[in-house]
């Protein structure tokens, strides 16, 4: 998290670091307790996960990445599309950055 782009959003803050050493992408969450209770913050972290596996799938030419999305207190109150939106924004905003 120290390396990389940070883009910061209403229910998230994601960290991108484009690593040549990976052979491919890979996620980590951080779901603090300050989100809610263990079954809240489970919620959250399905959910992101399940947006995850969704961006490796659209985007297998996305390599090399290291992404750390780290959920804030409102992620739970935001529905499945707001997250998914706020995300892959994010990720994209990332890699047009990275790329330019």
């Amino acid at each position: 998290m120290k390396h990389g782009r940070k883009l910061a959003s209403v229910h998230l803050v994601t960290y991108i670091h484009r690593d040549s050493s990976l052979s491919e992408t890979r996620f980590g969450f951080v779901v603090a307790k300050s989100v809610g209770g263990a079954v809240i913050r489970n919620l959250v972290k399905r959910r992101l996960r399940a947006i995850a596996r969704e961006f490796l799938q659209t985007q297998p030419s996305a390599k090399d990445l290291s992404i750390v999305v780290r959920a804030l207190e409102g992620a739970p109150k935001a529905s499945f599309e707001e997250l998914k939106s706020e995300l892959l924004g994010s990720v994209n905003t990332a890699l047009k950055k990275m790329t330019a």
